[in-house]
């Protein structure tokens, strides 16, 4: 019989690691390898999208998707790697261990390079890509050592502080879908927990104090709640549909404004829903699902492409207009401050140019369908140029077709920029004080503005015709200078004006005095 010799010395590492490397893996370590794919995924999107200035949806939204499993790993894995992101590529630039194929997985190399040298301890328990970047640990240290030496900082913490923006502390908002609940249950439900109330503009929405984390909570994952920003709800509030109205959503997704038409309407009428975007339209159909609505009809297609005259839009009578915009206003909600482009950003005049002639093109388009009663624009900037300036080049046909503007919310105290005569029945939220900057203008057709008072508690303060000359104001926010805008004549005055010249012209063709 011969024995088998007992293992050497020299071969026991290679054993133990062939152990290590062949074991079955914790919950914990799949559920950290899945939630770095995931993360890789939203980071992709996220930085692609802010490349071409051109999002799908914000980070949060991303990530809070019916698509994604372990959301809380996943937020927190695509917020940390952001924030070390300008880090983490000088690091892999430096240490120079990247061949073509790991630059074509940037994002996750991003992920788990943030998970060695900043975040948890990754065990060999995982991927080819965790195991190419084990190995190479040590050069991603020295790395990181030679980047503190250059930044002149003594450590880490001082050097993740220079890239790190001030913390937005932010109430949770909560709008109560009252397809599927109601408010007083949803108050209830929540104050078991949380310090909750109502709020005092918005009446299905409700107050939390900021950074409760409510996105596993029950009621948000069946839907009877939505995760929304106070000026976000406020828009489809001032829009007020009545049940069985039929109603249009220009610019739909991601949805939460359609659904709380929806649910404004008591699921009663029709909304139809236009999203251009075939990469949004998924969230949109996934938050109409989650809603409960049934009187949602979603359109994908370009709004501007869409015929007033048609028959299919004869009833309609109210559209809401929330249209492409910079989200100037919403930009530390969205974090966009993570995004590298926030970086370097300047004033983009050009694009703010082409955004505001999209916006002024669609509203104008919003207020030629013949059966509408109301025409809600709203923008999440704080830009004059995509608000007042819009809202400014409107009047004269908004006038025509018999609108005027009227004012949303009469209890809030921030109004327009006083541009133009009229501006004080506009509706701003501030991004420092209210935590959003949000823009409303509601335009309402004079027939029908008894009714909307009565209902909505709109109050409209009708312009008195003038002959004032035209007078100038600059107006400057956050350091920016916008052009000299002249105030405009009342839109009526104008229209009278223009045909008193009309039969001037025609008087003297004839030779009449």
């Amino acid at each position: 019989m011969v024995r088998k010799k007992p293992p050497s010395s020299k071969s026991k590492p290679f054993a133990a690691a062939e152990k290590t490397e062949n074991r079955r893996p914790s919950n914990s370590e799949r559920s950290a390898y899945f939630a770095r794919r995931e993360a890789a995924k939203v980071l992709r999107s996220v930085l692609q999208g802010d490349a071409k200035r051109q999002a799908v949806g914000s980070i949060k939204s991303l990530v809070y998707s019916p698509s994604i499993k372990n959301k809380k790993a996943t937020f927190a894995l695509v917020c940390q790697t952001l924030k070390h992101l300008p880090i983490i590529k000088d690091v892999l630039e430096s240490a120079a261990i990247l061949n073509s194929k790991w630059k074509r997985q940037e994002e996750l190399i991003s992920i788990i390079v943030y998970d060695i040298l900043f975040g948890q301890e990754i065990s060999l328990v995982g991927g080819d890509a965790e195991k190419f970047l084990i190995g190479r640990k040590n050069a991603l240290q020295s790395a990181l050592a030679k980047l503190l030496v250059r930044k002149k900082v003594k450590s880490i913490e001082n050097l993740i502080a220079l890239y790190q923006p001030a913390d937005v502390s932010k109430p949770c908002c909560v709008r109560v879908n009252t397809l599927k609940s109601d408010v007083d249950c949803a108050l209830r439900e929540l104050g078991k927990q949380f310090t909750v109330r109502k709020d005092d503009i918005v009446p299905d929405l409700l107050i939390l104090p900021p950074h409760t984390d409510l996105h596993n909570h029950p009621l948000v994952l069946n839907g009877s709640a939505f995760l929304q920003g106070k000026a976000s709800s406020m828009v489809a509030a001032v829009l007020a549909p009545k049940p069985g109205w039929e109603v249009l959503d220009a610019c739909s997704a991601p949805g939460n404004k359609t659904v709380h038409l929806a649910a404004l309407m008591g699921g009663k009428g029709k909304i139809i829903a236009c999203e251009l975007n075939k990469d949004r339209i998924k969230r949109l159909e996934d938050t109409v699902r989650l809603s409960g609505a049934t009187n949602i009809e979603i359109r994908h297609g370009d709004f501007l492409n869409l015929n007033p005259r048609d028959s299919s839009f004869s009833k309609i009578r109210a559209i809401l207009l929330d249209p492409s915009c910079s989200g100037s206003g919403t930009a530390a909600q969205r974090l966009d401050h993570l995004l590298p482009s926030h970086a370097t950003d300047v004033t983009d005049t050009e694009r703010l140019n082409k955004l505001s002639a999209f916006q002024k093109k669609a509203l104008a388009h919003a207020l030629s369908f013949p059966a509408v009663e109301r025409v809600v624009y709203s923008t999440c900037s704080v830009n004059q140029i995509e608000n007042e300036d819009v809202i400014i080049s409107v009047l004269p046909l908004a006038a025509s077709h018999g609108f005027q503007l009227v004012t949303p919310f009469p209890q809030w105290h921030r109004r327009g920029l006083p541009v133009f005569e009229g501006s004080e029945h506009l509706l701003r939220t501030d991004p420092i004080e209210d935590h959003e900057g949000f823009f409303i203008a509601l335009f309402v057709k004079k027939s029908s503005i008894n009714d909307s008072e009565e209902q909505t508690g709109i109050r409209n303060t009708p312009r008195a015709l003038t002959t004032k000359k035209p007078h100038f104001k600059r107006h400057s926010h956050a350091n920016r200078k916008f052009s000299v805008i002249p105030a405009v004549y009342s839109g009526v005055f104008k229209i009278w004006n223009s045909r008193l010249v009309m039969k001037r012209r025609i008087r003297r063709t004839k030779g009449l005095p």
